[in-house]
């Protein structure tokens, strides 16, 4: 077969008619193009993003979260706007693509209800910004950093390094704790029990005296000691702390419970262990029948 003839071939077959959109015939050629097209427009709107956040916005005094929606907003605008370039380069109307889309969603509306609520909650995620990239979030029983918002999906961090992919929609219908939205800081609430022969006063001023000295407690609020109730067998205190980083909440509790077994033990302090009375009832006398008794 010659060059000419294979030439040829490849002609026939890319200027094969798909179909035909108000009168402008679609071929295999221009479809290639087009995913060709789309394809460079897709790495050429990564590379101006990441330019944008690492040279641009990274110098500027905006949020972290707010870099990142610019950002993403951009990433998405490059994409819409390289695609109707590509379409109208190769003479395709995008009207007919409109109503060719729009008699397709009728038949598969049903079947992307999952995809469009989750694509309409990333455009919220993203514009009214209830949560940011770096968030400290709780979704169900999941805590973590929030890495990454997609238009379908959110990627958050656990603290275990685990990463797990959440639908946008769980963030819109879905109760949601952002202990870093408007204000971060947070206020941790230590419970301890203590024995009812204690000093009460020496209970409080040394429980205050172990807020004092955690190094990551703020000052502003000051911390406080509760006595919340009287238990079975102890005082239940509450001692509450406010931190900076809520990020940082198991490892102030881990240091202000330790603090208050070193300080217990210094000032004699007694935690007591959870006591339950058993009270031991004596035998009943069992009844002798006197048929028993004759024998």
């Amino acid at each position: 077969m010659s060059l000419e003839s294979i030439y040829n071939l490849f002609k026939t077959v890319f200027q094969f008619p798909i179909f035909t959109i108000k009168q402008t015939t679609v071929t295999l050629a221009s479809v290639a193009l087009v995913v060709v097209l789309m394809v460079g427009i897709a790495i050429l709107s990564r590379v101006v993003t990441r330019v944008l956040l690492r040279s641009i916005l990274s110098r500027t005094s905006l949020e972290e979260g707010t870099q990142y929606t610019l950002g993403r907003i951009t990433h998405y605008l490059f994409l819409v706007m390289g695609a109707m370039i590509a379409f109208q380069f190769v003479g395709i109307d995008l009207s007919g693509l409109v109503v060719m889309f729009g008699f397709l969603s009728v038949g598969i509306g049903f079947g992307l209800q999952n995809i469009t609520s989750n694509f309409i909650s990333g455009l919220i995620l993203l514009l009214e910004r209830p949560i940011t990239v770096g968030d400290r979030v709780v979704v169900g029983d999941t805590e973590g950093d929030v890495k990454e918002i997609h238009i379908r999906s959110t990627i958050v961090r656990t603290q275990n390094n685990v990463s797990i992919i959440v639908p946008n929609s769980e963030f819109i219908s879905s109760n949601v704790i952002n202990w870093s939205h408007s204000d971060p800081k947070l206020r941790l609430d230590v419970n301890v029990g203590v024995s009812y022969g204690s000093d009460l006063d020496l209970v409080m001023q040394t429980l205050t005296e172990i807020a004092q000295a955690e190094p990551e407690a703020l000052g502003n609020p000051k911390p406080e000691v509760l006595l919340l109730a009287f238990g079975d067998s102890a005082w239940d205190m509450e001692l509450r702390v406010w931190i900076e980083n809520p990020k940082r909440h198991w490892q102030v509790r881990s240091s202000i419970n330790c603090a208050i077994v070193r300080k217990f033990r210094e000032h004699d302090i007694e935690i007591p262990f959870p006591q339950q009375d058993l009270h031991v009832r004596s035998p009943l006398p069992v009844p002798v029948s006197s048929r028993d008794s004759q024998d």
